[in-house]
């Protein structure tokens, strides 16, 4: 369990650094991208108050998150693609496509299949300011794969299998092949309180306010801007 939670914890820390590059404007794309971006129908967000009125963000802000924003996407929408582009920088000696497939889908709460800055706001909002609530809240969701309200056993050994393809070479060949199976049954003996086979928010966020080093891996969100 010790050395998943290593593992995810990288895997936030890289998660915070993106979120840092992407609203300073840092990350770099081809010309050839932004031209595509461009080709496509350019969507413009609601207003800065309405935004403000809904996040933990103030106005100014906003307006440097949306500079950053329509710097990396300037269409103002980031499909699948582009998102799976921007997050694979970050973990070049590994596959981040899948485990940042399940993070566009946490971004993509309307399932439209692209993210515009309000959804991009919303997820900030809370990773970044949220409560430790809404925070394990949000991360429930992004395991919680077919969105039944639970997760099963086989949605966190893909989520597992996820974080180990995207560390690549600093994970395979040193785990052994059952080492995933491992660590979602060590995930399941401190969740699952009731042992019905399934984690229920209440009883992830309850587990996870149990773990200290879950709670320090919150806090890692809290200076990104």
């Amino acid at each position: 369990m010790a050395v998943c939670a290593k593992r995810c914890k990288q895997g936030i820390v890289k998660f915070a650094l993106t979120l840092h590059k992407l609203v300073s404007g840092t990350l770099i794309k081809d010309k050839a991208d932004d031209d595509l971006e461009m080709t496509t129908v350019s969507h413009r967000p609601e207003g800065l108050d309405q935004l403000e009125a809904q996040s933990n963000f103030s106005k100014r802000e906003l307006q440097v998150l949306y500079r950053g924003f329509k710097n990396e996407c300037p269409s103002g929408i980031v499909n699948e693609e582009t998102f799976k582009q921007i997050y694979s920088q970050f973990f070049p000696h590994g596959d981040a496509s899948t485990y940042a497939h399940y993070l566009f889908n946490a971004f993509d709460t309307a399932h439209t299949g692209s993210i515009m800055f309000e959804d991009f706001v919303t997820a900030l909002s809370i990773l970044l300011r949220g409560s430790v609530t809404e925070k394990l809240q949000w991360t429930f969701n992004l395991y919680d794969i077919n969105r039944d309200g639970y997760i099963n056993k086989e949605e966190m050994t893909d989520i597992v299998r996820a974080i180990y393809d995207m560390m690549g070479k600093y994970t395979y060949p040193v785990l052994k092949t059952d080492a995933p199976k491992q660590h979602v049954d060590a995930f399941f003996q401190k969740m699952d309180k009731n042992r019905d086979g399934v984690v229920t928010l209440d009883e992830f966020i309850l587990s996870c306010q149990e773990d200290e080093n879950i709670m320090r891996s919150l806090q890692l969100f809290e200076n990104v801007i």
